[in-house]
């Protein structure tokens, strides 16, 4: 109750604010204009009103009715008409008690009676923002606990009926088409530059924090151990060999111009045939002897880089240096930060095309995903718990945010509309319990009477 008191008054501070900083309409919060735009009466609220007027001329002309019979009773009894007309009038006057206990009763809830400010009436325009504190306190106790959140998602049964969903094809492809629209949308409002600063960063930060010798060690070691690297000598001495084979005038013209000017040009001629036919034996034996002791030597140096990458301290601060230079450079920044341009652009034309593989690979999945959470109880359970948690969670974290969308609404409406729009919707009903009041009073005053009359006689 001291938590509900404190709420009512902080509203009704907030309102005499509204209130102060309002005069003539200029000032007023655009929420409240627009709650009291919406307590305006449209053309069913206004046909709803016309029925409680009539119901309330039935209920007033029945009191009419009731007081007049009893006039007439209560004469005819002392004009000597006879007994029945003291058991009529018993019962006219119970009825009209009832009538006007009633009327009074209906009438509190939305206004004071015959405008007299008679204490406990006109409940609702007085106690609006109480009532609104109230609805939100019981539904947040009665509708968004944990228990009763639990209870209604379990008997739902979202995972077999999501399941048998998405096991459809058709359901299938529409979650893949709004899921390709929201991921270009979300591609589409990132900025490139920011991305870009954030990938740059990202893999600078991460490559800076951890040494690359030991790993590159490990690579290099195992690749020499299996062999690996075998295929990629194969390449290279085989398209030296054809280079050597196509581009003999150059290597002469290379050697021979490298030669002393006092040299005769024979002697250059006969040294570069020399050092081509040298350098084209070298690079056929390479090729065609798996065995030879250069292939030996460049497996012997791999294997003691591997190593010194691993353990000695010299070439690890070498190559964390190289590295330094490396990410340093202009060039590669750019590089990685164009990296980010290239995906971007990658994943937008895949989502836009309904045949390429990232689209038929989510739609596969969400078949696959269907099919199990149809069929497999472990699935279902699952994903109702990871839905149950999810729910509970925003239930009990957000359930003050939740009660207070209600009781802020009700406490910025205006009460005079609010009154008339609660009124019109259910004015009609409360008017039969004027007939009701009416019929029972007397019935009850006709029963009172007969058994005091019994007795007494």
């Amino acid at each position: 109750m001291c938590g509900i008191t404190e709420r009512v008054e902080r509203m009704e501070r907030t309102k005499a604010a509204e209130k102060g900083a309002g005069v003539g309409g200029q000032h007023a919060r655009p929420g409240v204009a627009v709650n009291r735009a919406m307590a305006t009466f449209s053309p069913a609220d206004e046909e709803k009103q016309r029925g409680v007027r009539r119901m309330k001329l039935t209920a007033t002309g029945l009191l009419v009715f009731v007081a007049l019979v009893y006039v007439l009773s209560t004469w005819g009894h002392n004009s000597g008409a006879g007994t029945w007309a003291a058991y009529v009038a018993a019962a006219s006057e119970a009825g009209m008690v009832g009538a006007l206990a009633d009327w009074f009763a209906v009438t509190a809830l939305f206004r004071h009676p015959l405008g007299i400010p008679i204490p406990h009436t006109a409940i609702i325009p007085t106690k609006k923002d109480q009532l609104g504190v109230s609805l939100g306190e019981f539904v947040g106790e009665n509708f968004l606990s944990e228990d009763v959140v639990r209870q209604r998602l379990r008997a739902v049964g979202i995972g077999s009926r999501l399941g048998a969903w998405l096991a459809v094809p058709e359901h299938a492809d529409r979650v893949t088409a709004e899921l390709s629209t929201a991921l270009r949308g979300a591609l589409t409002v990132l900025r490139d530059s920011d991305v870009q600063a954030v990938v740059g960063e990202a893999i600078t930060r991460r490559a800076n924090a951890q040494e690359i010798g030991p790993g590159i060690g490990k690579m290099l070691d195992k690749v020499v151990a299996d062999g690996g690297h075998k295929r990629v000598v194969d390449l290279v001495v085989t398209r030296a060999h054809d280079w050597l084979v196509l581009h003999r005038d150059e290597v002469m013209d290379a050697v021979e111009g490298g030669a002393p000017g006092w040299t005769p040009k024979f002697v250059d001629r006969k040294v570069g045939e020399r050092v081509y036919r040298e350098l084209l034996r070298f690079a056929t034996e390479m090729r065609d002897m798996p065995g030879h002791p250069a292939r030996s030597a460049l497996d012997r140096f791999l294997t003691d880089f591997a190593t010194d990458l691993q353990s000695d301290t010299d070439t690890r601060a070498r190559v964390e240096r190289l590295k330094g230079e490396v990410l340093g450079r202009g060039e590669v920044q750019d590089l990685i930060a164009s990296a980010w341009t290239a995906v971007r652009s990658m994943i937008v034309s895949a989502a836009e095309d309904e045949r390429s593989e990232l689209r038929l690979r989510v739609r596969a999945s969400l078949l696959s995903l269907g099919s199990r959470m149809a069929g497999e109880r472990k699935v279902q359970d699952k994903v109702d718990q990871w839905v149950e948690d999810a729910a509970v969670y925003v239930v009990t974290t957000y359930r003050t945010e939740i009660t207070s969308l209600i009781t802020d609404t009700v406490a910025s409406w205006d009460a005079e509309h609010t009154t008339k729009k609660i009124e019109a919707n259910i004015g009609r009903d409360l008017q039969f319990i004027r007939i009701n009041g009416t019929v029972v009073g007397s019935l009850a005053g006709l029963l009172i009477y007969t058994v005091s009359h019994a007795l007494g006689a």
